[in-house]
């Protein structure tokens, strides 16, 4: 909805893992070292360029994502205003997308700092 700004620094997440993936009803949680996520867009994982898993709101994630959890972040890129990319150790490219021009579609929090990046 707010689109992805480009001051997002989300370079602290490079280096962290999650162990646990939480469901809500419209949003799928995680958290990569000190970064909290909360997403109620699309999430789309791809190895080799196939999709091997994608999570929609209302929907129980595929079991691909047990590939997202104790892999390490190499490298995450904010591709566009629409897009942000992670990538893990494992081969694992996650693309967390903001796709409503009506709706929040994600929630990102840094741990210890009180601002919420709503997207």
């Amino acid at each position: 909805m707010y689109r992805i700004p480009k001051d997002l620094d989300l370079s602290p997440i490079v280096g962290e893992f999650t162990t646990q993936v939480r469901v809500g009803q419209f949003d799928l949680q995680f958290t990569l070292g000190r970064v909290n996520f909360i997403i109620e867009s699309p999430i789309t994982l791809f190895r080799g360029g196939t999709v091997v898993a994608r999570w929609e709101s209302a929907k129980w994630p595929e079991p691909g994502f047990y590939d997202m959890m104790n892999a390490a972040v190499t490298r995450c890129e904010i591709a566009s205003d629409r897009l942000i990319v992670i990538e893990f150790e494992n081969g694992i490219t996650m693309h967390l997308e903001d796709s409503s021009d009506q709706y929040e579609s994600m929630r990102i929090s840094f741990e210890g700092d009180p601002l919420l990046w709503v997207i």
